[in-house]
């Protein structure tokens, strides 16, 4: 746990900090890409620790890799990758800086670990787990593949590197329909999302697809009767859902799709009303860049992307603490289920 009063004293000793509408006045070109959802006065908050983090950037030989569901003052003010899990575990591969500092949560963290085992990769907080990563464990695919022998275990991204060093292959959000339809054999397990399975079933009827009870906290909680609710109270509403939340949400949709499919379709159709139905901070990273489209609720927040902030950021860079460890004996198995999905997902695009 992060002792928040240390650190703040710490950091306050080497860095300008404080609030200044000066310096959020220089920093306009950032303010600018979130202006919609910011306010400048607090964007004076955050400008004093926007300009520390990247200039340790820079001293640290460091990059930012931001999840989409990050705050607009980290995925607009220092990100140097943002995206959606498939695309940050794509770019991961690609960066030359010798620090990695993940901005997500924290299998996203040994992911990049995973497939840069010699760089360094800092967590700000090792607290931002996921509900659902931590709803299986290698056990549990021993358990689904004693179930159904033969199957392959096609596991989400979402998971530790134990799970994904005992899996077949990992997916995302993003390609896990393409990669199900891919898998030899009639049966596929999916590990660990229910909501997710259930509705790549539904796009792959070629395969029976048997899934792990696990969930999403985040995305669970949104029902059919919101969106319908919804529909009523704003006409012509287009409703955007995230295929992690249940069946019957994602079949009152206009539209479902990872958090990258989502942003593509509200910058190709541009509606003028649009809910989506996933974490609150996918509609504030985007909107600036949409002015013409109206963002309408509900969304719900999760706690542990909430966990990172640019506090955090900046201590992790200032301390070089929160690096991330992944015993090479599970590192080398879960690599190969993480590339295969890179692999995979790129032959299938080309």
């Amino acid at each position: 746990m992060l002792d928040l009063t240390d650190i703040r004293g710490e950091l306050r000793s080497h860095y300008d900090l404080e609030p200044s509408l000066t310096l959020a006045t220089e920093m306009s070109d950032l303010h600018s890409r979130m202006e919609r959802v910011m306010p400048l006065v607090d964007w004076a908050i955050h400008a004093p620790y926007v300009r520390a983090i990247n200039q340790l950037k820079k001293d640290r030989n460091a990059v930012v890799l931001a999840h989409n569901y990050m705050t607009p003052q980290i995925y607009h003010g220092i990100a140097d990758v943002v995206g959606d899990s498939l695309q940050l575990a794509i770019r991961a591969t690609e960066v030359e800086a010798q620090v990695i500092v993940q901005c997500g949560v924290h299998f996203m963290a040994e992911t990049s670990k995973i497939l840069n085992p010699a760089k360094t990769v800092l967590m700000p907080d090792m607290q931002a787990g996921c509900s659902l990563a931590e709803s299986i464990t290698a056990d549990g695919i021993a358990q689904m593949r004693a179930r159904y022998p033969g199957a392959p275990v096609v596991s989400y991204v979402n998971t530790t590197a134990e799970v994904k060093a005992a899996s077949d292959i990992c997916c995302t959000s993003a390609n896990a329909a393409q990669i199900v339809a891919a898998m030899e054999g009639d049966t596929v397990i999916m590990t660990p999302d229910k909501w997710l399975a259930q509705n790549v079933a539904r796009q792959v009827p070629q395969k029976r697809v048997v899934w792990w009870d696990g969930a999403c906290i985040v995305h669970e909680q949104f029902t059919a009767q919101d969106l319908r609710d919804f529909r009523d109270w704003n006409p012509g509403l287009k409703i955007i859902a995230h295929p992690e939340c249940p069946p019957e949400v994602v079949a009152e949709a206009d539209f479902a799709g990872s958090t990258s499919g989502i942003q593509s379709w509200v910058e190709r159709e541009m509606p003028q009303q649009v809910m989506l139905v996933t974490e609150c901070s996918m509609a504030s990273n985007i909107s600036d860049s949409l002015p013409d489209v109206e963002f309408l609720g509900p969304c719900n927040m999760c706690p542990y992307m909430q966990k990172i902030t640019l506090e955090k950021v900046l201590w992790s860079l200032h301390s070089m603490t929160g690096a991330v460890e992944v015993d090479p004996i599970v590192a080398e198995p879960a690599r190969r289920a993480v590339q295969r999905m890179i692999d995979l997902s790129q032959r299938l695009a080309a």
